[in-house]
């Protein structure tokens, strides 16, 4: 069984083949945290693992000790400021940062929750309103519920586990319940803590900005906080709710990494605390700048619920976090129709023309792809309203005649007929003060009546903590989609929140308008996702900047990034591949000098980054040459051959491009009979040495022939001074030669110049 709960001794045992979660009740009442890491066998105590000791200045909430050692009332040894917690409350004596803090009447901030019970539950609930991991059978997880409660005004405070049979993952949210009689404030409700009784670690996170989102970041701890987080209303480009801890020596196969993910689009604080005795606190959830929660004392709303947090374990190095993360949000977070089916290849006029377009233009570029094998288009940005430019007709979805005579229903239905399936671009969030819609309801943006609004690329943000807007935009939504042949739906997200204030609503609301701003887009997402369940959703704000778990729940791809050079993608995709799986990170081939960098790549350079995940054009196709079109023509066939291989097989890192002037990765199939392997070379190099990339996930007996695909027309030719075959063992430890003795010599048969890429095909013999 996964949950064993030694009831008598106070110890719960979470545990599978691979990882165990240990908790005990404290003396005082509240829950502790003993150990997190591989397997452990079971026992019917941990009590060894409590560690007590004098230490001068320590608020104690035992007095003096009894006479044989026990801890009592009395002791000066029980301080909660020394003892690993496993949810801290404010007031209690720890001096560190708590992960729970509720204002009661009169301001009093101090709470106590004693241990009242547990139950466990085969299966893992639903939380109210929130995306979360999910199973499709009971068996495959189980859930630990540890019910507590405060003494003095009987507030409840339940604590979910779940944890899954088949992978290193325990996921963590916690329910907060006023029964006190009396209105309280939650002004901050992290969805996970961990204790950890050692500082010895690297944190790593993914930062970065617009069009350089998620660069992985490795630095040490060090003594007092340090975090990550977004006050923006939205995950943000700047960093993604994700952080691991590793050992310093760890790296892609090798030592110990914790990975930790919050499963939410909103603000988050991501942080590790070190104290002078070096324990770690580790807490992810809402960020409380911003936050509080007013319970009532009603059926509905005198309960709160925290977003779902992700927790993995990994003895393998970093490779084994991201395997199993990759697992868990592709199977068991991604859903729907659309989860495990090969992405359709599409073209989308962005980049091609953005908003200067009509009908004609549209249908040229469409006809010209389908002839190339691309399976559906995509009209981005510019179709509706009047909008020939950023600054007007957010909010009023309708088509504009001027540029689709029949609208978008009769394009639609032209695209179909000519043997595409057709998607469409939407940015439903937004409003434009150029138009109907907020010259009709101004008071549905988020912004002070009395104060000057602010603006962010031309728009306005609407409110969605108001249930008229969410309803409005999906029946307007609705009778859109009904109405027209859409197979794909593009939804956009362009600015960030700063003014988060709602119109009409009392002080006491405030503080829950950034959280119900949220749990309003997620409403939206499920209505559309559940009346069109066989669309095809990808999340995008511009670009990247919600690209969250929270997100992939209702949309099983995400746009990576509005920066599509190839050479910067490398990057971008490699960050996003520590956390996220190959089938949801969307990647379009461009035009080239690229619009972002100005940069010149290959044909065969830019299909390569781009066939990391779900692949497609960004470029105006009817300005390409003949030998262009003819290599995109081999490129959609070789994603055809290949896409779903690549969606499903198990994604190694090799080389990282934050390290030097390459950078690789592999997929290889589950059986271990086949892999691919994808190498990038940025900068030409000039009579360079010998080098050797070590492969991975291969299996150790089997033998393997290499073969590496044509640039011109990715065929597969054989490797020259290759013996007939590799071991799989040869290939792992030794390594594939990517030697040039010739680097920069005109005679040299590897691709020379800057910018390179070279994919090789390892398949059983």
């Amino acid at each position: 069984m996964p949950t064993i709960v030694h009831e008598k001794a106070g110890f719960f045992h979470l545990c599978n083949d691979q990882i165990s979660y240990i908790m005990m009740v404290l003396p005082d009442g509240e829950i502790g945290q003993i150990y997190f890491g591989e397997r452990l066998h079971d026992r019917e105590s941990f009590s060894w693992l409590l560690e007590l000791a004098h230490r001068d200045m320590a608020p104690c909430v035992f007095d003096e000790e009894a006479g044989d050692g026990r801890v009592c009332w009395g002791s000066t040894t029980y301080s909660r400021e020394h003892i690993r917690q496993e949810y801290p409350t404010f007031g209690t004596g720890d001096m560190r940062q708590p992960a729970l803090e509720i204002e009661r009447e009169g301001g009093n901030t101090l709470s106590h929750f004693c241990y009242k019970g547990f139950l466990v539950q085969e299966g893992k609930p639903r939380i109210p309103s929130l995306p979360a991991t999910y199973v499709e059978q009971p068996d495959e997880a189980q859930t630990l519920i540890l019910k507590l409660e405060d003494p003095l005004d009987g507030t409840k405070l339940d604590l979910y586990y779940s944890i899954y049979r088949d992978m290193p993952v325990i996921t963590r949210h916690v329910r907060i319940r006023n029964q006190s009689g009396k209105s309280m404030v939650v002004k901050r409700a992290m969805s996970l803590n961990l204790d950890l009784p050692d500082s010895q670690y690297d944190m790593i996170d993914l930062a970065g900005a617009s069009l350089r989102e998620r660069y992985v970041d490795r630095h040490p701890l060090h003594l007092g906080i340090q975090s990550i987080g977004s006050m923006r209303g939205h995950s943000s480009h700047q960093f993604n709710p994700f952080l691991a801890l590793t050992r310093p020596n760890t790296d892609e196969q090798n030592g110990e990494a914790i990975g930790i993910s919050l499963v939410y689009s909103g603000n988050f604080l991501a942080q590790v605390e070190v104290d002078t005795m070096g324990v770690s606190r580790v807490m992810i959830g809402i960020h409380p700048q911003g936050f509080s929660w007013a319970l009532g004392m009603g059926e509905e709303d005198s309960v709160f619920c925290t977003p779902e947090a992700v927790l993995t374990y990994s003895h393998h190095g970093l490779d084994g976090m991201s395997r199993t993360f990759h697992q868990l949000f592709r199977t068991r977070l991604a859903r729907g129709y659309w989860r495990d089916r090969e992405r359709p290849i599409i073209v989308n006029n962005w980049e091609a023309t953005y908003m200067n377009f009509d009908e004609k233009k549209v249908l040229e570029i469409a006809e010209q792809a389908k002839n190339l094998g691309v399976e559906m288009f995509v009209l981005d940005d510019g179709w509706f309203g009047h909008r020939d430019d950023a600054t007007s007709s957010l909010g009023d979805w309708y088509s504009d005649i001027r540029k689709l005579p029949d609208g978008i229903q009769g394009l639609s239905e032209k695209i179909e007929a000519r043997g595409m399936k057709f998607g469409l671009w939407i940015e439903p969030e937004m409003v434009s003060p150029d138009s109907d819609l907020f010259r009709a309801h101004p008071e549905w943006v988020l912004g002070a009546e009395n104060r000057p609004l602010c603006l962010g690329r031309h728009q306005l943000v609407l409110d969605l903590s108001k249930p008229v807007v969410v309803n409005y935009l999906f029946e307007t939504l609705e009778k859109l989609i009904e109405s027209s042949r859409i197979s794909y739906i593009k939804w956009d997200m362009n600015r960030s929140i700063s003014q988060a204030w709602s119109r009409g609503q009392g002080a006491v609301s405030q503080g829950k308008v950034l959280h119900r701003q949220i749990l309003g887009i997620y409403e939206l997402y499920e209505r559309l996702t559940t009346r069109f369940p066989l669309i095809l959703f990808e999340s995008c704000a511009s670009g990247g900047g919600r690209f969250d778990p929270g997100m992939l729940y209702y949309a099983p791809q995400a746009w990576t990034s509005d920066d599509t050079d190839a050479a910067e993608r490398v990057k971008i995709q490699y960050g996003t591949s520590l956390v996220y799986p190959l089938s949801c990170i969307s990647n379009h081939v461009s035009a080239v000098p690229n619009h972002q960098t100005h940069r010149i790549t290959s044909m065969f350079t830019r299909g390569t980054v781009a066939a990391f995940g779900a692949f497609g054009y960004e470029l105006d196709i009817t300005q390409l040459k003949i030998e262009e079109k003819e290599q995109m023509k081999a490129q959609v066939a070789f994603i055809k051959r290949w896409r779903g291989f690549i969606q499903k097989g198990c994604m190694h890192r090799l080389v990282s491009p934050f390290e030097g002037n390459d950078a690789a990765w592999m997929v290889v199939s589950a059986n271990q009979k086949q892999a691919l392997v994808f190498a990038f070379r940025f900068q030409q190099p000039v009579n360079a040495g010998f080098r050797r990339m070590r492969l991975q996930g291969l299996d150790t007996d089997t033998r393997y022939i290499v073969k590496e695909a044509n640039q011109t027309d990715w065929s597969w030719k054989a490797m020259e001074k290759e013996p007939g075959f590799h071991y799989g063992d040869e290939l792992m430890k030794i390594g594939l030669l990517l030697s040039d003795a010739a680097s920069g010599v005109l005679s040299s048969t590897v691709p020379q110049g800057d910018w390179q890429a070279r994919v090789f095909l390892v398949e059983e013999s």
